[in-house]
């Protein structure tokens, strides 16, 4: 009897490994959050100490910063200031109204009361015709004559102040033309015309502020911008070996770019100093002047907004025109 040889099971395929990942390339890694922040801290004191390490070529870039920034924030001041100045004047447009010859005190004063029921209207005064007589007669000089006279011939007068800013002199004109159409007056007399040319004024400043501004910034852009070009062109071979070991755009940019950002911050500074500086040398003068028109007119800088934005301007010039040149410097610096 033959035996039958037990056939083989099949042998059971081993098991593949998963395959590995492909290993990041080193542009395309990505750093953990504390590498990061120790590259930007490194980069950060790196780039203060180089401006520790050249003092004098730092402070002058720095000093041409903040004289450049000093300029256009000090005329800003100025025209702060006078815009503070003109608004107190502008409380003095009034708009006079004479009332017709007969109408009676009560008739005044109900008009007046009506006046003031206006939002249009901040306040009213109302003068009577013996109140305008004795101040007539005590201003001028020539009391006995006008008591001569047969009869008072001034009108009743009522003042009215709007409650309208001395911009809106369009609102003004029109708010004029709706009193002067009331029954009870003959004549309404606006005294506007200085107003307007004084605002006028003061618009054409506000025009010359900005383009001095802008052309100072622009040439902040252009300092800054010059800085950080040599230095790339003196550390041009440093760059290059860089990118050879495969350094990114960013990793080279970034020192650059808080140097400029630290350029940006000093002349900030100095310009706010500049400014400090400048505003107390004309505070006596300016007081004694105030003093000499009875006036409590005092002289004001810049407020802690103010000053935030004038730092903020600075560091945005200072890191624009950092990216700038490093942007156009590291794509001409290609390893060989």
């Amino acid at each position: 009897m033959i035996r039958q040889r037990p056939r083989r099971r099949p042998a059971k395929p081993a098991k593949q490994a998963p395959p590995k990942a492909a290993p990041r390339a080193a542009g395309e890694s990505l750093p953990k959050p504390g590498a990061w922040a120790l590259n930007h801290a490194r980069a950060f004191f790196f780039s203060l100490g180089k401006l520790y390490r050249t003092p004098l070529a730092s402070a002058m870039t720095v000093a041409v910063i903040g004289i450049a920034l000093a300029l256009p924030a000090g005329l800003y001041v100025v025209l702060s200031n006078l815009e503070q100045l003109a608004g107190g004047w502008d409380r003095g447009v009034q708009i006079t109204l004479y009332l017709k010859s007969g109408t009676s005190d009560q008739a005044m004063t109900t008009l007046a009361e009506q006046l003031q029921s206006d939002p249009r209207i901040a306040r009213v005064k109302t003068v009577t015709p013996a109140q305008g007589l004795a101040e007539l007669s005590a201003s001028a000089g020539f009391g006995d004559a006008l008591q001569a006279l047969p009869s008072n011939p001034l009108p009743a007068v009522v003042i009215v102040y709007p409650h309208l800013q001395g911009r809106q002199t369009a609102q003004i004109r029109n708010l004029r033309e709706a009193l002067a159409a009331r029954p009870e007056v003959a004549d309404a007399q606006l005294n506007l015309v200085w107003v307007e040319r004084l605002y006028a004024v003061v618009t054409i400043a506000q025009r010359a502020v900005w383009v001095v501004g802008g052309m100072l910034g622009l040439a902040v852009l252009l300092v800054v911008g010059n800085t950080i070009r040599l230095d790339i062109l003196n550390r041009s071979q440093e760059i290059e070996v860089a990118k050879l070991i495969g350094a990114t755009n960013a990793f080279i940019r970034r020192p650059f770019l808080y140097g400029g950002f630290w350029l940006g911050l000093l002349g900030g500074l100095l310009a706010l100093l500049l400014l400090t500086v400048a505003l107390l040398l004309l505070a006596g003068p300016v007081n004694h002047l105030a003093g000499l028109y009875d006036s409590r007119y005092t002289l004001s800088g810049l407020d802690f907004d103010d000053a935030l934005r004038l730092l903020g301007l600075s560091i945005l010039f200072g890191l624009g025109g950092s990216w700038l040149a490093v942007g156009r410097h590291l794509r001409a610096i290609e390893p060989s």
